[in-house]
């Protein structure tokens, strides 16, 4: 029986808000790995991350062949993020479900990008995604992680409006 428990906790939610792409593997019949990012996604409720296919013929074709997936989402400045894995299940426009399913999804798609499925996945297990400086610099700060990055990815923050 399957653990009812909520798996999406407020930090999750908050950090899942501020990625800009998520990174979704698959595995085909013979068991050759595909990594292949996402822009569409959201959570829906405790348990289900949804996830738009514009253009993902590969992790379509994957998972009907083997519904077994992970999810990663890693914010590069704060060097950190979660994996989700779990079982997806693909869901067309035609299929019962879809537009309750992929609400969020068309809403963040708009005109610009025709779904063609919505890829659900039933998460069974979340893992904190940590960069090895976690463990090699434990007391730096927040700040301090995300100034090497701008200064390793040669970038800047822009300034919020006051």
């Amino acid at each position: 029986m399957a653990d009812p428990r909520p798996l999406f906790d407020e930090t999750l939610r908050t950090e899942l808000r501020s990625t800009v792409l998520c990174w979704l593997a698959t595995v085909d019949a013979a068991g050759v790995p595909n990594v292949s990012p996402k822009e569409l996604f959201a959570l829906r409720g405790d348990r289900e991350l949804v996830i738009a296919d514009v253009a993902s013929p590969g992790s379509v074709r994957n998972i009907r062949a083997n519904p077994a997936v992970c999810v990663s989402f890693v914010d590069v400045f704060r060097q950190r993020g979660f994996k989700i894995t779990g079982t997806a299940t693909l869901l067309a426009p035609s299929d019962p479900g879809f537009a309750e399913a992929g609400a969020e999804l068309l809403r963040m798609a708009g005109d610009d990008f025709p779904i063609r499925h919505v890829i659900v996945v039933r998460a069974e297990r979340v893992a904190r995604i940590l960069a090895p400086s976690y463990v090699l610099f434990p007391g730096r700060s927040e700040e301090e992680r995300m100034r090497a990055a701008y200064d390793r990815y040669g970038v800047r923050p822009v300034e919020q409006a006051r």
